[in-house]
């Protein structure tokens, strides 16, 4: 437990400065875009080679081939390791060369035929889609080799990969911005080739210490390949599997489209609020666990595997439910004090922050099926959670049809919150099922403790919103910044004293952990 936590908690402070910065982009983006037709152009044509990326790259591919990596560092030696390798890479270069060939090819075809049967802003997204398209290639390269410095036990680093990435996509708004243009439809079209050099950027960033561990790039031919046939087959079925919420996320946002301008790119400001705390300890930790329980089935260590999967989900569910406190609580303060300026009005600060509102309830659950989804790609099983997956899409598209209408952001946000629980449930019975039995009694006996821990925070964090509020109001600054940090701060020193009177393990190992470094630090 103490490795996971200093692994993942490593991780984790990389993590936690990439989306603070990917905030700060999101924030410059907002104050650029707003909630225009432009930015729902343009969040859809960022979304579509993400989606790929999550599919090819960081998603399906490196759940497949890590823990085949794993089998051939402990048991085919070093020089059979990095030769697998540079196979499935090759591979990779061949299948994306190929997919990002096609889309262009298409779109280019498609745009004059289009021309004047389309909106104005679906021809805008599909123009920026063409320049856009090659991210995917350069940020699946990037994901491969974060999933194989991540296998050698490198974690910081490579996370560091995203800051690269996103300090880029910042500097493209203020560098390259006024050179495309003085209106709108035009400057965006800077943004999509900041994405591009960007990629290129957090790529190159992996190399170095890639080439320490001892990797040299070489072309191995992936026709017939074992590795590569075995990988494919593992990662056709996972494609749905791990991008099972990009996905939801994506075909909400075409449903989302057709009702209305800027109901898209305000959902997303609150998909990106919500996946700061998710990928600061939630991905951090399943991005950990990857590797560590492919080690552990590899050697039939099954005891080890169950016990490291509980201890996973228990210190998730503590550090996450703090972060569903203060997300529901204060949705409000916390995207006027981000967003609110620019394009960005006060009018989509009550579209974005109503959607952060219902869409933050299933933080756990969307942090869960990170965690649940690696332990069945650890065990060589892909298919469990594709079937789950697909399952859970179609009851997530459902649900939003039936909710957008009335109650449009709202609704999404309760449709995707509701799919991910369900999805937390059918995983938990499929890998029960599988191990015999899980050991999640340490994860059952807390719980209570931890939801009244987690109800005082609530409480407190209410009534000084409602304070700070009354006494200095919400136009200005330091008002705002009052609004989101003061209850914060006070509602966090309750939940870890209620949870240490209480004695919750995970909150004693948290705190233990934070001490004993703040302690090295100052010796």
């Amino acid at each position: 437990m103490s490795k996971m936590l200093k692994s993942s908690g490593a991780m984790a402070a990389a993590t936690l400065l990439s989306r603070v910065l990917g905030m700060v982009r999101e924030m410059v983006y907002a104050n650029f875009m707003g909630t225009t037709a432009v930015a729902d152009a343009f969040t859809l044509a960022f979304k579509i080679p993400n989606l790929f990326r999550r599919l090819l790259g960081e998603g399906a591919l490196t759940a497949a081939f890590i823990p085949i990596f794993k089998d051939k560092e402990k048991n085919a030696g070093a020089a059979e390791m990095w030769r697998s390798a540079n196979a499935v890479i090759s591979g990779l270069l061949v299948a994306g060369s190929a997919v990002c060939a096609a889309a262009m090819i298409g779109i280019t075809i498609a745009l004059p035929l289009l021309q004047g049967h389309i909106e104005p802003s679906t021809d805008l997204m599909l123009q920026l889609l063409r320049i856009m398209f090659p991210y995917l290639l350069l940020v699946c390269f990037a994901a491969i080799f974060i999933g194989i410095l991540n296998a050698r036990g490198h974690f910081f680093i490579p996370a560091l990969g995203a800051v690269a990435l996103n300090l880029v996509m910042i500097a493209v708004v203020w560098l390259l911005v006024p050179h495309f243009g003085k209106d709108l439809p035009h400057q965006v079209f800077a943004l999509a080739w900041g994405v591009l050099i960007a990629g290129a950027v957090q790529m190159a960033f992996q190399l170095p210490t890639l080439i320490k561990e001892g990797f040299k790039p070489v072309w191995v031919s992936p026709w017939n390949d074992p590795t590569v046939r075995e990988v494919v087959q593992k990662m056709i079925p996972g494609t749905i599997g791990v991008a099972s919420f990009q996905l939801n996320v994506l075909m909400t946002d075409l449903l989302a489209k057709s009702t209305g301008d800027g109901l898209v790119a305000a959902f997303n400001t609150a998909v990106r609020l919500m996946e700061l705390p998710q990928g600061v300890f939630g991905i951090s930790l399943a991005t950990y666990l990857l590797p560590t329980l492919s080690g552990l089935a590899a050697e039939k260590k099954f005891p080890e595997f169950r016990k490291t999967v509980a201890e996973g989900v228990n210190h998730l569910v503590f550090v996450n439910l703090l972060a569903t406190v203060f997300l529901v609580l204060l949705a409000e303060p916390i995207v006027r004090l981000l967003f609110e300026r620019g394009r960005f009005d006060a009018a989509s600060t009550d579209v974005a922050y109503t959607a952060l509102a219902a869409l933050a309830p299933g933080l756990i659950a969307f942090s869960l099926v990170n965690i649940l989804a690696r332990a069945f790609y650890a065990l060589g099983d892909t298919r469990t959670p594709m079937r789950i997956a697909i399952f859970c899409l179609v009851a997530n598209l459902l649900l939003t049809a039936v909710f957008i209408i009335p109650f449009r952001q709202v609704g999404m946000g309760l449709a995707n919150s509701a799919s991910a629980l369900l999805n937390v449930l059918l995983l938990t019975l499929a890998l029960k099922k599988k191990l015999g039995r899980l050991d999640w009694a340490e994860v059952r006996q807390p719980l209570l403790r931890v939801a009244t821990a987690g109800a005082a925070a609530a409480l407190v964090a209410w009534m000084l919103m409602r304070f700070s509020e009354a006494k200095f109001g919400t136009a200005g600054l330091w008002p705002r910044v009052s609004a989101v940090f003061l209850p914060m701060t006070v509602a966090t020193a309750v939940y870890f004293g209620v949870s240490l009177l209480l004695r919750v393990p995970a909150a004693h190992e948290v705190v233990t952990l934070a001490m004993g470094r703040l302690g090295r630090r100052k010796r």
